[in-house]
């Protein structure tokens, strides 16, 4: 979108601006080229056509960045999505599914599926978020590791289109360093937020980031207010973009605490990492020596600072609170009889229940029998080791998914 003072510089043609750009008098023009001159039109004239000007160069009040982190980040969710699929092994889970004893149609499209999606439970050793594991296993590291997974192929695909779309145009503006900070940041807002609310799911993806970007791009437009062109238009158009993709959310399966968590943070931050200078000071500082500068021009406006203050303070205690309740086990939808309609609302076309993850199953020796209760699937499984009940608690997960 344009920004005042990005205006064309047009350099002063040397010829016309002799004499204070005055023509040169006709004598001179018409001078005697000496004896041998036969003329303009002389079978010796050769004539010369003037080089056309360069174009004229743009100035820029602000730096642009070449933009290779946000590449980077893609290529590291891809790698970590083809890895998670190899852990997947889809032929071994095809070959199993028929060899398995009473193993149901629903298994076998389960081992189908595999080949667009992992089971939850690769996804869980992979780094998922589960809030049980964060607060009685203590891996709060999965805050950070599942905003790199993701639970398909056209998971990932949406993802990454929108990181292309909207990451690449704000690291040329604002350089690799504020927009990873942020990217990250955001997408921890969102775990968090996810981890508090939805304490049964299980939760992989980069929209909490991604939806930290989109909340960032609406506060760098308040704060840099002044600098804009067709603001209001901008405006509309980027709070239109925001409400449709939080629209989607309400649909299940879809994990809304994480967006809202990641764009609330994404648009405090925007406050404090993508605060621009004003363009008088810019003026005032890229003048030439010995130019009148008048007043000095102050670097940012008091509403910038005042913004930048508040939303400082609303992150770190914002993130402190998060942090400290999540660690004591507190289930933010307990204290909250209405809040889970901000993640799914229920329609007579779905419903919003999320399907439990509890199996019955009965072992003889080797051999495991599992019964997904929420779905009614049932498999039956040949173990290596009849006693890992993490294992067994993978294949329940994977049954039930």
């Amino acid at each position: 979108m344009p920004r005042r003072g990005e205006t064309a510089v047009v350099p002063i043609d040397a010829a016309s601006g002799e004499r204070g750009g005055q023509e040169r008098p006709k004598s001179e023009r018409h001078r005697s080229h000496g004896p041998g001159h036969h003329g303009r039109h002389g079978p010796h004239h050769q004539h010369r056509s003037r080089p056309p000007p360069p174009p004229p160069p743009v100035f820029r009040p602000f730096r642009r960045w070449f933009p290779f982190l946000v590449p980077l980040f893609i290529v590291a969710n891809v790698a970590l999505f083809v890895l998670t699929m190899y852990v997947n092994d889809c032929p071994a889970h095809a070959r199993a599914a028929g060899a398995a004893i009473g193993g149901s149609v629903g298994e076998s499209a389960t081992a189908q599926g595999c080949w667009l999606a992992p089971e939850l439970g690769r996804l869980l050793k992979m780094g998922a978020l589960e809030t049980s594991k964060v607060t009685k296993d203590h891996e709060g590291w999965r805050l950070i590791t599942c905003i790199w997974l993701h639970a398909g192929v056209i998971h990932i695909l949406a993802n990454m289109l929108s990181l292309v779309l909207i990451g690449i145009r704000l690291e040329k503006e604002f350089g690799f360093l504020r927009i990873g900070t942020l990217y990250v940041i955001s997408g921890v807002g969102g775990s968090l937020l996810s981890s508090l609310f939805m304490v049964s799911n299980i939760s992989v993806g980069a929209s909490g980031a991604l939806f930290g970007l989109l909340g960032s791009m609406l506060s760098e437009l308040i704060t840099n207010w002044t600098i804009y062109e067709n603001k209001i238009a901008a405006l509309m158009t980027l709070v239109m973009i925001i409400v449709i993709n939080l629209a989607v959310g309400i649909l299940p399966h879809v994990d809304n605490f994480a967006h809202l968590g990641g764009f609330t943070s994404g648009f405090f931050l925007g406050f404090v990492l993508l605060m621009r200078p004003q363009f008088g000071y810019i003026n005032q500082k890229n003048s030439p020596l010995g130019y009148p500068m008048g007043v000095t021009k102050q670097k940012f406006k008091i509403y910038q600072i005042i913004l930048f203050v508040i939303a400082l303070v609303i992150l770190i205690s914002g993130f402190t609170v998060g942090l400290v309740l999540l660690f004591q086990g507190f289930n933010a939808s307990e204290h909250c009889s209405w809040c889970h309609y901000l993640s799914c609302v229920p329609t007579s076309k779905w419903s919003c229940k999320a399907p439990s993850n509890y199996c019955m199953s009965s072992q003889l020796g080797n051999q495991l029998n599992l019964t997904c209760q929420s779905t009614g699937k049932a498999a039956t499984y040949v173990l290596s080791n009849p006693n890992n009940t993490e294992a067994i608690k993978n294949l329940c997960v994977g049954l039930c998914s």
